[in-house]
Order: C-alpha cells, then structure tokens, then sequence
C-alpha cells in the first residue's frame, strides 16, 4: 500500500484485498450513496467523502494525506492483513472457499459506536434503503451540514449529546415506527454516559452482548452486529434471517436453531467468527443461499 498526492486529491495504490463495493453494500454501514461502478460518497466520522476505486488504487477526492492517513486507513480497515484471515479460515474450513473467493474484497470497517448502535436497532424489520431514510433523515435535523457533491447536500451523524435531545415522537415523524421507543432509549443513555464505548474496554463478548440488552429493544442480533461493526469484537457472529438460511444450507442441512449456529461458530471460527459471517454473508445473500430458488435449483440438479 502506497499513499501519493495529486493535487487536492490523495490517492492509496497496490491495494490488496480490498473493494469498495464489496464492502460498503455488505450490510455493514448505512450513509454511502453510489454515484457510479465503483465511486461512492460516504459520511463516517463526521466527515464527507467522495471516493473511487480503479482497479487497486483508491481515490480520495478533496482529501488531504493527514486524514487518510488518520482517518480512512483505519475506517476501511486498510492496515490489517486480510490474506492471514483468508488463509487462515481456509484452514480451517474449506466450505467457505467460495464464499472468500467471490467476495475477496469485503473488509470490516470502523464505526463510530454510537452510530452503528442507533442504525441497527433501526434495521429491525426493515430493508436497507429504508434504513439508509431514515439514518439520512436523522443526520438532516440533528447533524451538521458537511458539504455537498453533484448538487447533493450531506451531514453528520449526530453526537450522543444531540441524539439525547430528540424525543421519541420526533424518532416516529421520521419514520422509526416500533423502533422510536427504543431508539429513545437507546439515545438516553448514550447522551447520559450510561452507555459509552469506554464501558466495552475490558468486557467480554458474552459480557458486552448483555450490556447492549439492557437497552430497550436491543437483542441478541442487533447486539452481536453493533458488536462487530461498532466495538471491534472480531470475533461476533450476528445471525439474521439470512445467515441462518446460509448456515442450514452449508452447515447443518436442516432447520437448525440460532442458538446451535451460534454455539457453532464461536467453537468453529473463534477470533474470526465476524469475518467469516461477512464473507458468508454477501455471498450466500447475492447467491440465494437457503431460499426457495436456491432448494430448486438444487433439486433440478439432482434430476
């Protein structure tokens, strides 16, 4: 990996084991908007980025060395070696050769956890374009204006102490739903300090899943995926409608119940429990895995 400037603009080369699409549209984030095949805006630490990839160079446009450096390496998780994980999950289980193959690309970012813990308890139940509204309606009347590209205006997520002062009926005019009570909770004891990353510094998985739940509304899968995206607990293994669908297909072969296919991946993956969900997940969702489609084209297969 190779930084240079050019002009306004900085730019990565001899990048490895990285795509920006494979890792912005996996499921992870919620405030990136495509502009063309590889070119993104994306909002994260309260900053704007418009950014592209060209084959093993990425572009950051208007962006100076010091905040690469400082800011986007570490957000896209640029200085990890994804080759140890690959091989090292190869290794260990061949089943996921296809699944790393296809989605080589996806790297786990680095989240703001106070974003990542509203966005998820708002996922619950509803697709991502959705999510995307409504994380985009709260940055637009409680975050700050950040610039704007092609016309299009972008702002912050909005801090823990801003987040404590929207009300739960303002949670339900911008569209929450069930979730406007819980995303007041979740809001209350964020801006009160009661619930703060500093908390999560020497618990546990097990320990920080039931933190989480002491939020109103908050889960095991909502949870385990602010563990992961939002902590840096590696090893979190967030199970949703589809990963289930996915690990009965690959793994077990029959219906099997999330809390087996947790206790399974915790003993089968262990510290890299969150990479392996990725890399199953975008490509077991993309493929159909565990669907009706998928059983068909199975059963034809066999005639």
């Amino acid at each position: 990996m190779k930084i240079t400037e050019n002009g306004k603009n900085t730019l990565i080369n001899e990048l490895k084991d990285f795509d920006l699409e494979q890792t912005l549209e996996c499921g992870q984030c919620f405030r990136f908007y495509k502009l063309d095949k590889e070119e993104y805006v994306i909002v994260a630490k309260n900053k704007m980025l418009h950014i592209k990839q060209d084959e093993n160079q990425l572009i950051f446009y208007n962006t100076s060395k010091e905040d690469v450096e400082n800011i986007w390496i570490n957000y896209f998780d640029l200085d990890r070696d994804y080759n140890e994980i690959k091989e090292y999950l190869l290794k260990k289980d061949n089943k996921l050769e296809s699944a790393i193959k296809e989605k080589y690309g996806v790297r786990i970012l680095n989240q703001d956890f106070h974003e990542v813990l509203i966005s998820f308890i708002i996922s619950q139940n509803k697709q991502i374009p959705q999510i995307k509204q409504v994380v985009k309606r709260i940055s637009e009347q409680y975050g700050e204006y950040l610039g704007d590209v092609n016309g299009e205006k972008y702002y912050s997520f909005p801090n823990p102490e801003k987040l404590g002062e929207i009300t739960e009926e303002a949670f339900r005019e911008m569209k929450s739903g069930f979730r406007a009570p819980y995303l007041y909770d979740a809001s209350q004891k964020l801006a009160s300090g009661e619930i703060n990353e500093e908390l999560f510094a020497n618990l546990n998985e097990e320990d920080g899943r039931e933190l989480l739940k002491s939020i109103k509304g908050v889960g095991d899968k909502v949870a385990n995926c602010v563990l992961l995206f939002g902590l840096g607990y590696r090893n979190a293994f967030p199970i949703d409608v589809w990963i289930k669908r996915i690990m009965e297909a690959i793994y077990f072969g029959k219906e099997t119940s999330k809390e087996e296919i947790q206790k399974f991946a915790s003993n089968h993956y262990g510290e890299y429990g969150g990479y392996a969900q990725q890399y199953l997940f975008c490509f077991g969702r993309d493929a159909k895995i565990g669907t009706k489609t998928d059983k068909k084209k199975k059963s034809d297969n066999k005639k």
